[in-house]
C-alpha cells in the first residue's frame, strides 16, 4: 500500500480520501474501455475504493466483444490457398467455434497458421497494404478490429488501396462504435449502474460531445478520463459528485487530450470510408447502427463482398461468461472456468485472450483485486 501511495502521489491520496469519505448508498460504476481495466487492475483501484463503490468492466475491449460468427469467418478466408490472412497479435488466439471433435482444441488463428494456413500478425493495416504491394499474386485480407480509435487508420487503408488500385488488398471489418454500445447498455433492465467511466482514447476521437445523449437522455453520470490511476481517481471523484449533486453531466477530466468535438479530421476518413450499420457484440447481441461497414464505393477492398463463405451459425465456448463480464452483470472470478478451465494460456474466451481484456486483467493482477 505504501508502495502504490508513493506511486499516486499527493493528489491521488486526497481523492481516494474524498472518495472513501463517501457515506451514501453502494454505488456501482462501469470503467468502459479495456485500457482502464488493466490499469485500475494493476494499480489494485479495487482495494482501494471504499467498500461503497464498486467498479466493473464493460464492452472496451475490441477483441472481446468480436463475436465467434467474426472469427469463424476469418478462419475460413485463411484456409482458402490464394489468400494471406492479416491481423493484429491479440487475434490469434481467440477461439472460434467449438469442434464437434470430443476434446479437440478450439479453432485459432495460431493454430491455422501451424497448420499451413498463410496467417500473419502486422502492427497496423498499413502492415498488410505493404504486403500486398510485395505478394501481387495473393489475396490480402486484413481484419479490420477495433473502436474509433482504430477506424481512422482502417479507412486511411482502405482509401490508400483505392488510390494505388491495388485490387489484392481487402478487409473484413467488424469495426464497431462506443456510444452504440453505451446505449444498449444503460437501456438494459437487467443493469443498475451509477456512472460511467468513459474512455480517453476513443473520446480524443469523439469528442465530448458525442456523449451528450447519456446524460441528456439517459440521466447516467459520465466522466472522461485518462489511463494513469490518479486520472481514473478524478473521473471516479467526478462521478461521486454528480451523484451527491443529483446531476447527471459529462465531465471531461482529460482536457488536455479531449476537445469538445474531438478530431474531426480522423472523423472525416471514417465518414468517408464507412456507413453505420447494426452489428452483433459478443455479450450483447445485435446493436442498431453500431458498427461500420464498408461503402459501396469501396466495395472492391470489401472482404465479405469480395469472398464467398458458408458458415454454420456460431457456437460460444461451453462454459464461457465473458458476455456477462462485458455487460457488467459479473466480475470475471464468478465465472466458473476462470483460472481453472481458462487461463492466458489455455484461454476459453475472448476476456482471457486479449491484453486489455477482463478475465486477462483479473487473473494477472488478482493479489490486488478485492
Amino acid at each position: 500500500m505504501a508502495e502504490l501511495g508513493a506511486r499516486f502521489g499527493r493528489e491521488a491520496r486526497r481523492l481516494l480520501d474524498e472518495l472513501r469519505a463517501w457515506e451514501g448508498r453502494p454505488l456501482t460504476f462501469m470503467e468502459v474501455c479495456g485500457t482502464h481495466t488493466m490499469s485500475a487492475a494493476r494499480a489494485g483501484l479495487h482495494q482501494l475504493l471504499p467498500p461503497t463503490i464498486r467498479l466493473v468492466s464493460g464492452p472496451g475491449c475490441p477483441v472481446c466483444v468480436t463475436p465467434v460468427g467474426y472469427v469463424d469467418h476469418a478462419l475460413a478466408l485463411a484456409a482458402r490457398p490464394e489468400v494471406t490472412l492479416c491481423s493484429f497479435g491479440d487475434m490469434m488466439r481467440v477461439p472460434g467455434s467449438p469442434p464437434r471433435t470430443p476434446r479437440a482444441a478450439p479453432p485459432t488463428l495460431g493454430l491455422a497458421r501451424a497448420g499451413g494456413a498463410d496467417v500473419r500478425v502486422v502492427f497496423s493495416p498499413l502492415g498488410a497494404l505493404e504486403l500486398a504491394r510485395d505478394l501481387p499474386g495473393r489475396q490480402v485480407v486484413f481484419l479490420g478490429v477495433g473502436f474509433e480509435t482504430t477506424a481512422p487508420a482502417l479507412g486511411a487503408a482502405i482509401l490508400r488501396a483505392a488510390e494505388e488500385r491495388l485490387d489484392n488488398f481487402s478487409m473484413l471489418v467488424a469495426a464497431k462504435t462506443i456510444p452504440g454500445a453505451l446505449a444498449a447498455l444503460v437501456g438494459s433492465p437487467d443493469l443498475r449502474l451509477d456512472g460511467l467511466l468513459l474512455p480517453g482514447h476513443v473520446s480524443v476521437v469523439l469528442g465530448r460531445a458525442a456523449y451528450l445523449f447519456l446524460a441528456d437522455r439517459h440521466r447516467v453520470p459520465s466522466a472522461i478520463a485518462g489511463f494513469e490511476p490518479v486520472e481514473m481517481l478524478r473521473g471516479l471523484a467526478a462521478l461521486v459528485g454528480q451523484v451527491r449533486r443529483g446531476e447527471a453531466r459529462i465531465d471531461n477530466c482529460y482536457p488536455g487530450a479531449v476537445t469538445e468535438h474531438g478530431n474531426e479530421r480522423a472523423r472525416a476518413v471514417i465518414e468517408r470510408v464507412f456507413e453505420p450499420v447494426d452489428s452483433e457484440w459478443r455479450g450483447l447481441g445485435s446493436i442498431p447502427q453500431s458498427g461500420l461497414g464498408v461503402r459501396a464505393a469501396y466495395a472492391a477492398h470489401d472482404a465479405a463482398r469480395r469472398f464467398a463463405v458458408s458458415l454454420p451459425p456460431p457456437v460460444e465456448p461451453a462454459g464461457c461468461r465473458c458476455g456477462d463480464v462485458l455487460r457488467g452483470l459479473i466480475d470475471p472470478g464468478e465465472c466458473g472456468l476462470f483460472a481453472t478451465e481458462c487461463t492466458p494460456d489455455q484461454p476459453r474466451g475472448a476476456c482471457m485472450v486479449s491484453s486489455e481484456g477482463s478475465c486477462a486483467a483479473r487473473y494477472h493482477y488478482r493479489a490486488e483485486a478485492r
